[in-house]
């Protein structure tokens, strides 16, 4: 999104959120900090899922400029490191923790920093595909998060964003458990739902595919571009 002159340089000079500048403050930091050490270990069927199912959707150029919005410890990364070697990858998460794991599991190249979705920390048009996975469900204000996204992508990018697809029954009932007894998390949505958040938020040609990754388990990967007309 572009801003008038007046709060264009405040914007870009405060890369986080107020959350963010007080990481004690923020359930997500804070939860996320204790479960870095052990979340790929105890998460690792369900990272290696959701990566590969975002890589099948992913139409990337073997040169292409790319940010992965709440990239974790960097399992989304370093697959594509590994399949475009010659790609411009940079990684964007809130949690120092997690980054300082995704940094020793990357190449050493590779660009890692510590912002907020909501806001994050580069100029405009930077980027040719900017994705999430598995992070949007924590986002407690979902359009503004959208609208940077867009903002950091050329005319003609494409946003990929994969996560919980509370249409299925295993989603939905987690989500109502988490929202009464996880203060990091914030709300799952359905494909509609989603869907339609993308396209008021300026997102062109959306689309969005749910699929399921087990027997109880569903995703929902939400895709479009942004035109020449943003914002």
């Amino acid at each position: 999104m572009r801003y008038p002159k007046t709060q264009e340089a405040p914007l870009r000079t405060r890369a986080m959120t107020q959350d963010h500048q007080h990481p004690e403050n923020n359930p997500i930091v804070d939860e996320y900090s204790r479960l870095a050490l052990d979340y790929d270990s105890k998460w690792s069927f369900y990272v290696n899922a959701t990566t590969r199912e975002t890589i099948r959707r992913l139409k990337m150029g073997p040169t292409d400029r790319v940010l992965d919005v709440g990239c974790g410890t960097g399992a989304l990364l370093y697959r594509l490191a590994s399949s475009s070697p010659k790609a411009r990858l940079v990684g964007l998460d809130l949690v120092p923790e997690m980054l300082a794991i995704a940094r020793r599991r990357l190449p050493s190249g590779l660009e890692l920093r510590e912002g907020s979705a909501e806001q994050l920390p580069f100029e405009d048009e930077q980027f040719d595909l900017v994705v999430s996975c598995n992070m949007f469900h924590y986002i407690r204000h979902p359009k503004r998060a959208i609208q940077e996204m867009l903002r950091v992508l050329r005319p003609g990018g494409q946003l990929l964003i994969t996560d919980w697809c509370d249409d299925y029954i295993a989603c939905c009932v987690c989500d109502l458990y988490l929202r009464l007894f996880n203060r990091a998390h914030f709300k799952t949505y359905g494909a509609k739902e989603c869907g339609r958040l993308l396209r008021e938020a300026g997102v062109a040609e959306v689309k969005v595919e749910r699929f399921k990754i087990s027997w109880l388990w569903g995703l929902m990967t939400a895709s479009g571009r942004r035109d020449g007309n943003f914002p």
